[in-house]
């Protein structure tokens, strides 16, 4: 964790360059990890130094948000502390484990309903492809099934990509894992926004995704299931594979 008197300068250097800032965002892995104690210190912190700012940001994963009681997140969201973006990748347990998250889907829904009673607002992270070969079909739809028992304001899709040095790229290449091809992943992106049953927004438009999409469900399911479903039948499997060969970082 980054010094007290580090934090300390570092707001004093935002505040001569953005003394209006409304809305920060703490950066460095996941703050949220942070005591309750120590987030309130550097929230109080913050609006000493930047008078008007209304939401304090950062990363958060569902393990961060056991150790608080509600009465403590409520007390974070007087302070500010808002918005919080949570790597779930998936809301199904045989792929959470596959990951090593460190928690259950069961976890993520009772952790992300102390956020919804303290009303604090966050946002999901899904990843196609990260199930394996033949699985996405079963992430898909246990992932939508335990989202839609939350209430994340939108979601953000990525696409598994494999880089060297990495553990998964090494259980790959050991045949211990076997990625999913390209046009599975656009059906399992597909049955994942058909099996939702909240009104969020999804962003599926980062890099990693072969083809970019965003759509605000309910209201545009139908339309972005038929897009997908065009580049399915008009795009070849290895035209797609050799954009995610070319990938060379997601940055």
């Amino acid at each position: 964790m980054s010094p007290l008197q580090e934090f300390k300068e570092d707001l004093e250097e935002l505040a001569n360059y953005q003394p209006t800032a409304r809305r920060i965002f703490l950066t460095g892995a996941n703050p949220f990890a942070m005591s309750y104690e120590n987030l309130v210190e550097r929230a109080l912190l913050v609006h000493d130094y930047l008078a008007e700012c209304q939401t304090i940001a950062m990363f958060s994963s569902i393990r961060d948000i056991k150790n608080k009681k509600v009465w403590q997140l409520r007390k974070l969201r007087t302070l500010g502390i808002n918005g919080l973006s949570i790597g779930t990748e998936s809301g199904d347990d045989g792929t959470l484990r596959l990951a090593n998250k460190g928690y259950t889907a069961k976890e993520l829904i009772e952790q992300c309903r102390k956020l919804d009673e303290a009303g604090i607002e966050y946002y999901f992270v899904y990843m196609t492809g990260l199930a394996g070969k033949g699985n996405g079909c079963r992430n898909a739809v246990n992932s939508a099934r335990v989202f839609s028992k939350v209430n994340p304001r939108f979601i953000s899709v990525d696409s598994l990509t494999l880089f060297p040095d990495t553990e998964l790229y090494q259980m790959a290449q050991a045949g211990a894992f076997f990625p999913a091809g390209e046009k599975e992943r656009l059906k399992e992106l597909q049955i994942f926004i058909k099996n939702l049953q909240i009104r969020t927004h999804l962003f599926a438009n980062s890099k990693s995704n072969f083809y970019p999409v965003t759509a605000y469900l309910p209201k545009e399911r139908d339309s972005v299931i038929n897009e997908l479903q065009d580049v399915l039948d008009t795009t070849d499997e290895t035209q797609m594979i050799e954009y995610r060969n070319c990938l060379k970082s997601l940055g």
